[in-house]
C-alpha cells in the first residue's frame, strides 16, 4: 500500500483557498467569466443583511473586484442560467445542476410536511391547489399577494400565513421556483416556466446524484471527509457519502493527512493527483480582503477552525450585552491567512462607510504595512457600496496580538 501523503497547514490552506476563488483564477470578464466563478464555487448563499452589502455580492466582489450586482441579476432572472434554492441554506445556483436537486425535492416533501405541521402552520396543506392555481392563472406571484383572511401579521420573520406557507412549501418541493426577488422578497411562478425546459428532465437515479454530490464536492474541497462532503451540497446523508467513499478508495480516491492549525493531522480523502498541487499551486495575492460572514470559504465553520484557526460565529441573534465582537462582523483574510474580524457599517443617506472596531487574530501584529492594506481594501470596499468616504473611529484598533 502506497505511504499516506502529507500536507502542511500553510499548502492545505493555499490550495484550499485557490479551489474557492480566493487565488489566481484566469477567467473571461462580463457576465460568462461571473458565471464560470458561481460555477467553479458551486453555489453562493443568498442573505438579506446589508450591514454592508448583502452576503451574495460581497462573496463575488471579494473575488471579482469588476463585480456589480446588476451581472447577477441578469444571469438569474434574464438568462436563467442561475436558480436559487437551498444548499445549507438559501442559494444561487449553476442552473445545469437543477436536476440533482429533485433527490432533494422528493426527499424535503415527507420531511417538511412533517415538520410544519408542528410548527402549527395549520391548513397550509389546504392551501396547495389554491396556489398552484392562482399562479398558473395570473402568473408569477408575491406571498404578500395571497394573504389569507383573518391572519393578522405579527411582523416577526417566520410569521407565515398558511399560503405564504404553501408557496414556501412548493418551493421546497420543487413546484415552484423564485422568478425573481424585489426589496429581496421572493416572486414565485411554476418551475416549468422559469427553469429552461432542457435542465427539466430526466430525473437522475439516486445512485447518479450521490456520485455528482461527493464527486463535484471534492472538486471544490480539494481535500475533505466523508461528513464534509455531504455538508458540501447538503443534498446526502452522511452516510451515503461514506459508502461513496469507501467504494472508491485505493483507486479513484486516495488518503491524505492534512495538518491543522494547531500542529495536529487529520485523515481525509482526496483524488490521487492532489499530491502534484502542492508544488503546482501558486501562491495566493497578498493584498486584504474583507470577507462575507457567510463566505464560502468560511461556511464550514468546523473546517475553518481546523484550517485557519479562526472561530466565528454569527452573533446576530445573541443579546448585545453578550456578543464577543458585534452583530455582524467580517472576516478579514491576508493571503492565505485570516489576520482578524471587523466591525463596519455603511450610511447609505450620508455615503460613508464606518468601521468602529478591528479585533486582530492571536499572533497578527498590526504594524503599518499591513495597516496601510487593510485601509486600501477598505476604500475600495467604500466605492462598490456606493460610499464616498472611510469613516474609522478613533480606537478602531482592538491591540496588536502576540
Amino acid at each position: 500500500m502506497p505511504p499516506v501523503t502529507r500536507i502542511d497547514n500553510a499548502t492545505a490552506r493555499r490550495i484550499f483557498l485557490t479551489r474557492h476563488g480566493l487565488g489566481r483564477w484566469d477567467l473571461p470578464s462580463g457576465n460568462a467569466g461571473l458565471l464560470e466563478l458561481i460555477h467553479r464555487l458551486g453555489f453562493v448563499q443568498v442573505d438579506s443583511i446589508a450591514t454592508v452589502e448583502r452576503a451574495h455580492h460581497m462573496i463575488l466582489w471579494s473575488r471579482r473586484r469588476s463585480y456589480r450586482p446588476s451581472q447577477l441579476k441578469t444571469l438569474l432572472e434574464r438568462d436563467r442560467s442561475l436558480f436559487e434554492h437551498w444548499t445549507h441554506d438559501a442559494s444561487v445556483i449553476p442552473t445545469e445542476f437543477y436536476r440533482y436537486w429533485k433527490l432533494r425535492f422528493r426527499r424535503d416533501r415527507e420531511k417538511l410536511l412533517a415538520r410544519w405541521r408542528n410548527w402549527r402552520r395549520e391548513g397550509f396543506e389546504e392551501r396547495f391547489d389554491t396556489v398552484l392555481e392562482r399562479i398558473r392563472d395570473h402568473g408569477a406571484t408575491f406571498s404578500r399577494d395571497t394573504r389569507d383572511e383573518g391572519h393578522e401579521a405579527s411582523g416577526e420573520m417566520w410569521d407565515w400565513h398558511p399560503s405564504k406557507t404553501a408557496m414556501e412549501f412548493l418551493w421546497r418541493t420543487g413546484e415552484l421556483a423564485i422568478c425573481h426577488r424585489k426589496s429581496f422578497q421572493k416572486c414565485f411562478d411554476l418551475a416549468e416556466r422559469v427553469i429552461p425546459e432542457d435542465h427539466l428532465a430526466p430525473d437522475p437515479a439516486d445512485e447518479e446524484v450521490i456520485d455528482w454530490a461527493c464527486s463535484s464536492a471534492l472538486d471544490r474541497l480539494g481535500f475533505a471527509t466523508p461528513g464534509e462532503l455531504a455538508k458540501f451540497w447538503d443534498l446526502i446523508s452522511p452516510v451515503e457519502a461514506k459508502a461513496w467513499c469507501a467504494e472508491r478508495m485505493g483507486q479513484a480516491l486516495v488518503e491524505v493527512e492534512i495538518q491543522n492549525a494547531d500542529g495536529t493531522w487529520r485523515k481525509h480523502v482526496a483524488r490521487p493527483d492532489l499530491p502534484a498541487e502542492i508544488d503546482t499551486t501558486p501562491d495566493l495575492p497578498g493584498h486584504v480582503r474583507v470577507l462575507s460572514p457567510f463566505d464560502p470559504a468560511l461556511r464550514d465553520r468546523n473546517r475553518a477552525e481546523r484550517l485557519f484557526g479562526f472561530h466565528y460565529r454569527i452573533e446576530i441573534f445573541v443579546p448585545e450585552a453578550k456578543r464577543q465582537y458585534g452583530y455582524y462582523v467580517f472576516p478579514v483574510l491576508e493571503g492565505d491567512r485570516l489576520i482578524g474580524r471587523m466591525d463596519a457599517k455603511r450610511d447609505t443617506a450620508k455615503g460613508v462607510l464606518t468601521v468602529s472596531a478591528f479585533w486582530p487574530e492571536h499572533g497578527v501584529r498590526m504594524g503599518k504595512g499591513r495597516v496601510a492594506k487593510v485601509e486600501v481594501e477598505l476604500d475600495r470596499l467604500a466605492k462598490f457600496v456606493g460610499c464616498e468616504k472611510v469613516e474609522i473611529l478613533p480606537d478602531w484598533m482592538g491591540g496588536s496580538s502576540l
